[in-house]
């Protein structure tokens, strides 16, 4: 992914008649121009038409779900289209590189059973997720057990490889003190459900205890690829036979827990992703650049630092940069919530007049969601005058969500949270309908 730092997008100085959008026609990438539907939903007189209201996407990246490519139709669905997230690859790599740091200082500590083996059982979200794809890659790369496909590290599950045998996985191996280990991914899946649903944590916490009993003291390192499965295994086996779990996502109990042993965690920055992914909307109704409140200090003071997110204009998606949780930092980030430093300021209502959002969280039961990134939404919303129908999904199909957009004209604006990656159309339908 190519991210260059405070590229942001500029505004080429047209406007759309009314607060409604900011037309951005022929500032893409170089030869791009933003697709969209060729004949607009009528709308009476002063309205805007729903296939022209500003949409965000976010936590789920428009996206093919088996090769991971951008879906482009549907990030270019409006002149007012974005996604926010966080930088995949940069946190998958720093997750991947934490478990390095730690294997490196405890090597001797962790080797349960002394065989020189440094065995990790690994706990995959969702194999057609890019998060997923880019956490289960930067756990392999930094530990020296992914082998390439393509050019890019395969993420597929291994299944069991206790004998080192797979042809999807390697041994890698590092040397600390004189001495060297091999490291071993001993095993993974995938975690969903019986019902479809994926990063379950349940099933998360059954795997480990059924390898387990299989692997015993093989399991030095245990790895997932969130919070809500990595608590599920620390709670259900790691922490009462000490051994280091690591996680993602930075959520409340999983940094709670670090006092108790659990090995450490990713920030995605959530509280850098809530508020672009409401501020975008603000800015996009309001009919400012699009920058103003984030790169650019807003007249109430707003801001956000360079070094904590990047946009990347060819792919009109705004990320959050991670930041690396462990037992050195953790008590800077117990509180979840916590709104990001410098936005916090109130905006005036006169030139921010209130609007309606409909917003979608695809998984009412997904832990980061629930407990961490919707209470921020919930804060920024009246910060940005901004009122907001959460809608929560059950994780298993689009359609649970969707069937509750049935009368998009009441809303001046929309956030959605995709079960699938691929399913943008089945969003963007429904405004060109």
């Amino acid at each position: 992914m190519d991210l260059s730092r405070r590229n942001f997008l500029k505004v080429c100085g047209l406007g759309v008649a009314g607060a409604s959008t900011v037309a951005l026609v022929g500032c893409g990438g170089e030869g791009e121009t933003p697709a969209t539907d060729d004949t607009e939903q009528p709308a009476g007189d002063g309205e805007v038409a729903n296939n022209q209201k500003p949409v965000i996407f976010f936590n789920r990246q428009p996206s093919n779900s088996t090769t991971g490519e951008l879906d482009m139709q549907t990030l270019n669905f409006n002149e007012s289209t974005y996604y926010v997230g966080f930088d995949a690859t940069q946190g998958g790599d720093l997750q991947g590189t934490m478990v390095l740091d730690y294997i490196k200082a405890h090597a001797a500590d962790i080797d349960r059973n002394g065989d020189g083996i440094i065995g990790y059982v690994l706990a995959v979200g969702d194999i057609g997720h890019n998060d997923s794809i880019a956490r289960t890659r930067g756990t392999r790369k930094a530990l020296g057990t992914g082998i390439e496909v393509d050019g890019a590290i395969d993420p597929t599950p291994v299944g069991t490889n206790t004998d080192g045998s797979s042809t999807i996985v390697k041994d890698g191996e590092v040397e600390i003190d004189g001495k060297k280990y091999i490291i071993r991914e001993l095993a993974s899946q995938e975690m969903k459900n019986q019902a479809g649903a994926t990063w379950d944590a349940a099933t998360a916490g059954n795997a480990l205890t059924s390898w387990a009993s299989s692997m015993g003291d093989q399991i030095d390192i245990v790895v997932s690829n969130n919070d809500g499965m990595g608590m599920s295994m620390f709670n259900a086996w790691s922490k009462d036979n000490n051994v280091p779990t690591f996680g993602y996502d930075a959520n409340s109990d999983a940094v709670a827990a670090i006092a108790d042993g659990y090995a450490g965690t990713i920030s995605q920055n959530p509280a850098v992703q809530a508020y672009l992914t409401l501020r975008l909307i603000r800015n996009l109704l309001d009919g400012v650049d699009i920058d103003t409140g984030i790169g650019t200090e807003d007249e109430a003071g707003n801001v956000i630092a360079a070094d904590d997110f990047v946009y990347n204009e060819e792919q009109r998606s705004y990320y959050a940069m991670n930041l690396a949780v462990t037992a050195d930092n953790y008590q800077d980030f117990t509180d979840a919530t916590a709104l990001y430093a410098t936005a916090q300021s109130q905006l005036d209502e006169s030139t921010s007049p209130n609007k309606s959002v409909w917003l979608d969280i695809y998984n009412a039961a997904d832990n980061f969601l629930s407990a961490t990134y919707q209470p921020l939404l919930e804060k920024y919303d009246d910060l940005l005058n901004l009122t907001v129908e959460y809608i929560g999904g059950d994780g298993q199909t689009e359609s649970n969500i969707t069937n509750r957009l049935g009368n998009p004209s009441q809303y001046d604006a929309f956030a959605i949270n995709m079960v699938k990656t691929d399913n943008g159309a089945s969003y963007t339908s429904l405004l060109n309908g």
